[in-house]
């Protein structure tokens, strides 16, 4: 944190809300206008950005992209054409057998007419190691 940060003891924000940052007097951006100790309190609107695990987050959305190009094969159309197939990642990596995910995600595609063993068993491949995505960890505050 800048010596110009000041931390408070105020509850975390809610999802809507915004977050309001005060310089210290004489602290600005550069080509901004001085800031005077004979103003009001400044307030500068931030937005607050959450970290997440980028990688984890890149290897999700990879397998997340073949799914939907998987799907797209098994159903013969595009994405828009799809009939509502739910298939939860998270919530496949909370069963702990590979029978039990098996079985969920047949029940997802009971409606498709092609054989879809193999695309079952190359997903359940590809999410071994994965971890479930959980909220974010405060990193160097």
């Amino acid at each position: 944190m800048s010596a110009a940060s000041t931390e408070t003891s105020t509850p975390l924000p809610t999802a809507g809300s915004r977050v309001f940052f005060q310089a210290a007097p004489g602290v600005g951006c550069v080509g901004s206008v001085p800031i005077t100790g004979d103003d009001p309190v400044q307030k500068k609107q931030g937005k607050v950005t959450v970290k997440y695990d980028r990688k984890e987050l890149r290897k999700r959305l990879v397998l997340e992209e073949w799914i939907i190009e998987q799907l797209s094969e098994l159903y013969d159309c595009e994405e828009e054409e799809m009939p509502e197939v739910e298939i939860d990642i998270d919530d496949l990596l909370e069963v702990n057998s590979d029978d039990e995910r098996a079985s969920k995600l047949q029940e997802s595609l009971i409606d498709c007419y092609k054989p879809t063993e193999d695309f079952v068993r190359e997903l359940l491949g590809r999410i071994r190691g994965m971890r479930k995505l959980s909220a974010p960890t405060k990193k160097g505050l």
